[in-house]
């Protein structure tokens, strides 16, 4: 290998954390993986996956119009009533199983 440059990036620990965990398993350190990423963005000339919206976006309170809350509150109160409810920990438990968390 030649010379080298330094790059300084930074991210959320639990994010490092995760990516560490899966690399340290292939055994590939932290700066080979970003080096391979950057060859690849290089070598194909731009990011080497596809990257894309999710079908449906969050909604985000601040970006809803008062007509647009009420309805989405009146679908709330709705759900309750039919008691379609769920815990704070089954959704906790259930995203510890989908994200292996």
């Amino acid at each position: 290998m030649g010379r080298t440059a330094n790059i300084f990036a930074r991210v959320e620990p639990e994010v490092k954390e995760q990516a560490e965990e899966v690399l340290n398993r292939l055994g590939i350190p932290m700066s080979n993986a970003v080096g391979m990423f950057l060859r690849q963005v290089a070598l194909q000339r731009g990011i080497p996956f596809e990257m894309k919206l999710p079908q449906e976006l969050p909604l985000a309170y601040g970006a809803l119009t008062k007509e647009q809350f009420d309805l989405e509150m009146k679908k709330g109160m709705e759900d309750i009533r039919e008691g379609r409810v769920y815990s704070a920990d089954a959704i906790e438990n259930e995203m510890k199983k989908e994200f292996d968390i």
